[in-house]
């Protein structure tokens, strides 16, 4: 689960990150009432679940009120990176000397949390780690001891050469730590972490995110999601009970087990194909999540065929087959479906399928080849009637 910077800026706050105040604003005028309380010059900065603000004109100065109004009119119900600017946050602006990176990241490659400093910030890391690797320093830690201050002032004389400087950044890195494993985050990040002319070290950015497993002891943080800032889908999804990814492909997957889901795309692609999702029905599967399964993948306009993949232990196929069919009856799609169903009730799972004139085999390979070749099919059926040049 995602975090809007400004929530993530009072988690921060109240575990010791020097952050600036600020103010969230839904409306121009909020924006001036917020920047005439500050006095002196602001940053307007949109408020969604996107990287790249900035870029896309999502933060900006303002000289005062007049002018952070008129900013905010020209951020608000403005679009990045696919979702709508509802609300801005409006915080004093800071005199910065040097910005620098820090964040602390579940690496699953090392199999613990990392911590991640770098003197390259304000930039989009990834860039950083891909294009200069060497100006990114990273430090895995364990968990059994966490952050040792030792450990903590070494990033900091990584950062900078003087010794207040890097007891400061050490404080920061040891606090982000306090919240990432108290949150149960796998994700920490401030960026930018700026040094005024001063010498004093702020936390300028929040960015924070939380392991959706661990939410329900962190009722909190639960509280602070917003709805209208994810996916349509992934939101569906979770009030279903349904595990679900939106993915580049067009195979929709219907699978149970996150096992045999992970096991189901490998084959896609291992087939040529591209997976739409990642979506996991769980065990004992009522029909009714089956018809929500399908209803969000059929509402997904990039599908072309939907891959059923059913290993039938406690999940009962003939649950699962009632189900599809209930949602294809639905929505009514011609999108077209290969179904693999095997184990508990499969003979009236195939009865009740053929019954709705549709036909399941018990071998995945067969069941995902066939699903790849669907996709393929329409694919070309879409191009060929698209006039030459383009159409419209």
């Amino acid at each position: 689960m995602k975090l809007h910077e400004y929530q993530a800026r009072e988690i921060f706050r109240a575990a010791g990150l020097p952050v600036p105040p600020g103010r969230v604003a839904s409306t121009p005028g909020e924006a001036a009432e917020a920047a005439r309380a500050f006095g002196g010059r602001v940053v307007v900065k949109a408020q969604v679940h996107s990287g790249g603000r900035g870029k896309a004109g999502g933060v900006r100065l303002a000289a005062g009120p007049e002018e952070a109004a008129e900013r905010a009119r020209a951020i608000l119900g403005t679009t990045i990176g696919g979702y709508r600017v509802e609300r801005v946050l409006v915080t004093p602006a800071a005199e910065i000397a040097a910005e620098f990176y820090a964040g602390i990241v579940l690496d699953r490659t090392v199999r613990s949390a990392t911590v991640l400093v770098s003197e390259a910030g304000g930039v989009d890391i990834e860039r950083v780690a891909e294009e200069t690797p060497e100006r990114l320093v990273r430090l895995p830690v364990d968990r059994r001891y966490g952050l040792l201050d030792h450990q903590a002032l070494r990033l900091g004389f990584a950062l900078v050469p003087d010794a207040a400087g890097a007891r400061a950044i050490a404080r920061i890195l040891t606090a982000l730590w306090r919240v990432f494993l108290g949150r149960d985050a796998s994700l920490a990040e401030v960026n930018p972490l700026a040094r005024t002319p001063a010498g004093e070290i702020l936390a300028l950015d929040a960015k924070l995110v939380v392991d959706d497993n661990a939410l329900f002891r962190q009722p909190e943080v639960e509280a602070l999601r917003d709805p209208t800032a994810e996916e349509p889908a992934e939101a569906a999804a979770r009030a279903a009970g349904l595990s679900y990814v939106r993915l580049d492909g067009d195979v929709g997957c219907v699978v149970n087990g996150a096992g045999l889901a992970m096991a189901t795309m490998d084959l896609i692609r291992h087939h040529g194909g591209a997976p739409a999702n990642f979506l996991d029905i769980g065990g004992s599967s009522s029909p009714e999540k089956v018809v929500s399964a399908m209803r969000i993948l059929l509402a997904d306009e990039r599908v072309r065929s939907v891959l059923v993949n059913i290993f039938g232990g406690i999940t009962r196929c003939d649950d699962v087959a009632r189900g599809l069919v209930a949602g294809l009856r639905e929505r009514g799609a011609d999108v077209p479906v290969s179904i693999r169903l095997t184990g508990t009730n499969e003979a009236e799972a195939v009865r009740v399928l053929r019954e709705a004139s549709l036909a399941a085999t018990t071998s995945m390979d067969e069941a995902v080849r066939r699903a790849v070749e669907l996709a393929r099919e329409r694919a070309r059926t879409a191009a060929a009637a698209v006039p030459a040049g383009g159409g419209a």
